[in-house]
């Protein structure tokens, strides 16, 4: 404890050519271990110390910032900031999209015109989304969701990437991805009730068709619970 309050009294000092400007003493340092930070309190010749956590750390400093998410896009269910930059979640109402799938290296795609549930994609720009599947348009973090019956998507509800560049607009990463070629490469079981084994199968089913038969859908959790886990 002597060597901390040694430390203490250590000052910075500024090289200001023909300006005396006073020492400025340490007043609090954080040390950050591999299970626990410290905070330590230097006033008066005495040393405070006391544990901390990292949410008592980010309410201190965030008394002092202001953070807006600015205008969000259109359908857009929530905007959060991640340490790996700002993530929005969009709604696409159930709908009829043009999709192309690659069955085979160096050969034309199949395009198929596909009717969809209402889809979440949860973004970040520039990156590939997460997409979930929704009965309706969810009210809540608790919201029950689905597995989204579209190839290219991992069991967690991430996708796959490939050598497809996504927009950097968020309000344009829904249509980003969807436009993207699919494959059938990767585990793309467990997506429809009547065909879990063959998505292909749903999907020349509904090949032309105007509506999503939303009891096909397979459940999946809440949309708090698999953003947790990613």
């Amino acid at each position: 404890m002597e060597k901390v309050a040694e430390k203490a009294q250590e000052a910075l000092s500024w090289a200001l050519p023909g300006v005396e400007v006073p020492p400025d003493p340490l007043r609090l340092r954080l040390d950050i271990h591999e299970d626990a930070i410290v905070l330590r309190s230097f006033r008066d010749g005495v040393t405070t110390v006391k544990p901390v956590s990292a949410l008592d750390i980010t309410r201190a400093f965030a008394r002092r910032l202001r953070i807006s998410s600015g205008i969000l896009p259109l359908n857009a269910l929530w905007w959060e900031l991640r340490p790996e930059g700002e993530v929005v979640a969009l709604w696409r109402p159930p709908q009829v999209w043009k999709l192309a799938l690659v069955e085979e290296a160096f050969q034309a795609p199949r395009r198929f015109r596909l009717p969809m549930p209402g889809l979440i994609f949860v973004c970040s720009a520039g990156q590939p989304p997460a997409v979930y599947a929704a009965k309706k348009r969810p009210a809540g973090p608790n919201w029950p969701i689905c597995h989204a019956p579209l190839f290219n998507v991992f069991r967690t509800g991430a996708t796959c990437a490939g050598t497809h560049k996504y927009p950097d607009r968020l309000e344009e990463l829904p249509e980003g991805f969807m436009v993207s070629f699919f494959t059938k490469a990767g585990d793309h079981q467990g997506r429809s009730r009547k065909h879990p084994k063959d998505l292909l199968a749903l999907w020349e089913e509904l090949d032309g068709k105007l509506h999503y038969p939303i009891r096909d859908l397979v459940p999946f959790g809440t949309l708090k619970g698999k953003e947790e886990e990613r």
